[in-house]
């Protein structure tokens, strides 16, 4: 995500930061190369003279040239500037009514976007946070589309309306939210038709659709890969029709941005969400403050933390607080924390977050290629083994070494290395002053 504009503008930001005092020149080539960056990575030309003339004027004035950090006000004009060209933050929220009523959302967007496969994950999202939620088949021109979201529905666990032979989507729409109204649903999500090009019949038929049911939230998902494409079928999706937001879907494939930095200031419209991968849960609410914080380098702690919440919870991390007091923690216990980091997210997108961490920190770095082996050496042993590492003698590490595929040198290793971690917890639990040492050393 962002990889080649991110790269450039931690460089960009980087060279600035530090200095005592920079000069106009300094800053018209940082802003020269932060206009190369844009268009390189797509973003829409009119956008990009907007953004540098606005960022030029600004830094020139004395706030930046004569302030006492003037790198890092330098960084705090293009920050916010690029949080204001991404959207509004609350804008990006879904306008949802409360359980009592039921909030319509139509789907809508060309064929090949990802739309059902987003209306599903939408689904699963709202799901999670405490909605009723029914999906509508109302694509009946897509070969197989009504299958596909009964087979999607029934995978994240919410019930998908169908009305078997129908051939009006119309039809299908209005009954569906007649009976979510009656059923006491408070979300219907409308998955409808797509086309390979945008057509006057379709528009027709979105435009039918939402004048039967009157939706509060008109979604147009969007393939971000396409980049400027993405943006002009919004335009027209938005004159025609009507959008409140727009879904940017395969966001963790575009390396680029352009549909993403361009979209609010060409249509006037906020993306409201982000696919970031092929799992329901793969569906991000879209911050503009923490994208511009991950573009420019400075990390997103809030999406990392959240991810850490949904992974860990409280009953959860307090057991293990324990284990870690008593010292009992085990081989079963290192393996769930290796799991748990997974259920986080791929490398890559983690060290996205953290500050600091873009450019500087690779994946080579973090050895996943061990981290993957210690897993498989751990699931090589028995129950009884991964509660008492010590009774893994010669015999053992040679079956271990085997079923896990690795050598005995690399259970060995394992095995050191947790019995030093043992040792460290156990030192971390009982002396205060080696916690305090620990705290003094994070800057804590």
């Amino acid at each position: 995500m962002f990889d080649s504009i991110s790269t450039k503008f931690s460089s960009i930001m980087k060279n600035l930061s530090g200095k005592g005092k920079i000069t106009e020149k300094n800053i018209r080539d940082a802003v020269e190369e932060i206009k190369i960056s844009l268009l390189d990575a797509d973003v829409n030309l009119r956008v990009v003279r907007r953004f540098i003339n606005g960022t030029l004027e600004e830094a020139l004035g004395e706030k930046v040239l004569l302030s006492v950090d003037p790198g890092q006000q330098f960084t705090k004009i293009v920050y916010d500037r690029m949080v204001a060209l991404l959207g509004d933050g609350d804008a990006s929220l879904l306008k949802l009514k409360g359980k009592d009523a039921t909030t319509i959302i139509l789907m809508m967007g060309l064929q090949g976007s990802g739309k059902t496969t987003t209306a599903s994950k939408l689904a699963y999202k709202l799901t999670k946070e405490g909605r009723k939620v029914m999906l509508v088949a109302a694509d009946l021109v897509r070969p197989a589309a009504v299958q596909q979201l009964c087979v999607l529905g029934e995978k994240v666990g919410v019930r998908v309306f169908t009305i078997p032979g129908e051939k009006n989507p119309v039809k299908v729409a209005t009954e569906a939210v007649k009976t979510a109204k009656h059923e006491l649903y408070d979300t219907v999500i409308v998955d409808t038709s797509g086309r390979m090009h945008l057509d006057d019949v379709l528009m027709k038929e979105i435009q039918d659709i939402a004048s039967a049911i009157r939706p509060d939230e008109t979604l147009f998902v969007a393939d971000a890969m396409t980049g400027q494409n993405a943006v002009s079928i919004a335009q027209e999706f938005e004159s025609k029709v009507g959008i409140t937001g727009v879904i940017l879907s395969k966001f963790d494939s575009d390396t680029r941005g352009g549909a993403a930095l361009s979209l609010k200031s060409v249509v006037g419209k906020p993306i409201k969400f982000i696919g970031m991968g092929e799992k329901p849960e793969d569906l991000e609410t879209f911050h503009p403050d923490r994208i511009a914080s991950r573009i420019l380098g400075m990390g997103d702690v809030v999406s990392l933390v959240e991810k850490a919440q949904q992974v860990y919870d409280q009953e959860e991390a307090e057991r293990m607080a324990k284990k870690i007091q008593k010292n009992t923690f085990d081989l079963q216990d290192y393996l769930d924390q290796l799991e748990n980091m997974n259920k986080m997210g791929s490398a890559d997108k983690l060290l996205e977050m953290i500050p600091g961490a873009k450019g500087n920190i690779s994946e080579e770095d973090l050895h996943l290629e061990e981290l993957e082996s210690e897993k498989a050496i751990i699931r090589s042993m028995t129950k009884f083994e991964r509660a008492n590492f010590r009774i893994i003698g010669p015999s053992r590490r040679k079956r271990i070494a085997k079923g896990s595929g690795t050598s005995v040198a690399e259970v060995n290793r394992l095995l050191k290395k947790f019995e030093k971690s043992k040792l460290l917890m156990k030192k971390l639990a009982t002396n205060k002053k080696f916690q305090s040492d620990m705290l003094k050393y994070m800057g804590m």
